[in-house]
């Protein structure tokens, strides 16, 4: 498969042709996996303290005539620590037990359990193989909600990786036909559920990823429009690429592509 390569004037200035990378048939159930495993690494441990609902004195003696204890006065056996006494009748409350007010928890979370799901080398970058491939697939692109243009797919001019301001990138953009697209990733939604009330009232789409070659200037002038994600071919994963659901709205500049063969990157 070719894919004609366009610069910033929307002018077609060449051809190149596809690395095997791009030729890898779409498994939606392997790319779900890799992206689980991706996504379990970043998940940070958390749990309660150990001595949390541990820290009062809750001893109570269940023998019989024992001073301070419970046998013989018809309570049942939780634990109680005294608040104050009158001769031998305590003024008890309920502690330590999780059945009590400001007890412990039964099972509360460890931050010593491995919250890491893993994947073996070859199916994770048989994955991003899927997902690098699904990119150049219009229908499945278009099946994720993405508008794209009538060309697509296409590849850049080694020049778009030059660019240095943001309003150069956009107006890159928009020749090629994507100002749709940039609408739609900009747009705000309302979140459902608790999120509204933690901070996240609102979310946005995923937008246009585009991959370049080299850690150039259009790495942070590009990082500035909403929903619009710019990676080095080197860096690329599952979830950059879709997600659990492949076929993201790619743009690759022909060096990328040329780099992703010459390396011979996931393979």
């Amino acid at each position: 498969m070719k894919l004609n390569i366009l610069d910033i004037s929307k002018n077609k200035v060449g051809e190149i042709n596809l690395p095997t990378q791009f030729k890898e048939d779409v498994r939606t159930d392997l790319m779900r996996r890799a992206v689980l495993a991706l996504r379990s690494n970043n998940r940070q441990p958390y749990g309660s303290m150990k001595e949390a609902g541990k820290r009062s004195s809750s001893t109570l003696s269940k023998r019989r005539r024992r001073y301070r204890g419970s046998y013989g006065l018809g309570i049942s056996r939780t634990p109680r620590k005294i608040l104050s006494r009158r001769g031998t009748r305590m003024n008890w409350v309920g502690a330590f037990a999780p059945n009590t007010v400001g007890g412990r928890r039964a099972h509360p979370p460890k931050a010593e359990k491995c919250l890491q799901k893993k994947i073996n080398k070859k199916e994770r970058k048989t994955a991003i193989r899927i997902g690098i491939s699904a990119t150049v697939i219009n229908e499945l692109v278009k099946k994720r909600g993405h508008i794209t243009p009538e060309n697509y797919p296409f590849a850049l001019d080694k020049k778009f990786e030059e660019l240095t301001k943001t309003k150069d990138v956009i107006n890159a953009l928009k020749a090629f036909g994507l100002e749709k697209e940039l609408e739609r990733s900009d747009k705000k939604k309302v979140r459902s559920g608790k999120g509204k009330s933690r901070g996240r009232k609102y979310k946005k789409a995923n937008g246009l990823l585009i991959v370049v070659s080299k850690n150039s200037s259009i790495i942070k002038s590009a990082n500035n429009i909403p929903g619009v994600d710019i990676v080095n071919v080197k860096n690329l994963n599952v979830e950059l690429l879709g997600g659990e659901i492949p076929g993201r709205l790619t743009l690759w500049t022909a060096d990328a592509i040329e780099t992703l063969e010459k390396e011979k990157l996931f393979r």
